[in-house]
């Protein structure tokens, strides 16, 4: 079944949060998918679409110091190992790229080895940052420059 990047809109962030079991499994990120990252960031929020609805998406931004910031990125249950992740990153590059963007950044938790594994699949280079997200909520940042 063929697949398509779109940009997402509300009504595909509604779906997303309607089957996010689908996406995320027993981990609640729901509070991690914001409207107005849609709304405001439309050109870099992106759906891949098909005839039996959003099998990925991925929704990020571009600063104003030129990263490209994946804020969120992930593939239905029934599409994992598939490359739909890879497709949606570089769906993202590309439009990244035109708003300027010169690195990539992305963030997660240490437990999270799917992650790791995929991110530094994708070339990344990442380091654990103690208290990246308060006192006791280290993270993994990962980074890329792109050529």
């Amino acid at each position: 079944m063929a697949v398509r990047i779109d940009r997402a809109g509300v009504s595909d962030l509604h779906q997303v949060l309607a089957d996010h079991a689908r996406y995320w499994g027993e981990r609640d990120l729901r509070a991690l998918h914001l409207t107005a990252l849609v709304k405001e960031f439309g050109s870099t929020c992106l759906v891949a679409r098909a005839e039996d609805g959003i099998r990925g998406y991925l929704f990020g931004f571009v600063t104003p110091d030129r990263t490209g910031y994946v804020h969120l990125i992930a593939t239905r249950d029934d599409t994992r190992g598939t490359g739909l992740g890879r497709t949606l990153y570089e769906a993202f590059t590309a439009a990244a790229r035109s708003q300027g963007a010169v690195r990539l950044k992305a963030i997660t938790t240490p437990a999270n080895t799917g992650s790791l594994a995929f991110h530094r699949s994708l070339g990344f280079q990442d380091r654990l940052v103690e208290d990246y997200d308060g006192p006791d909520g280290p993270r993994v940042v990962f980074t890329r420059d792109l050529p």
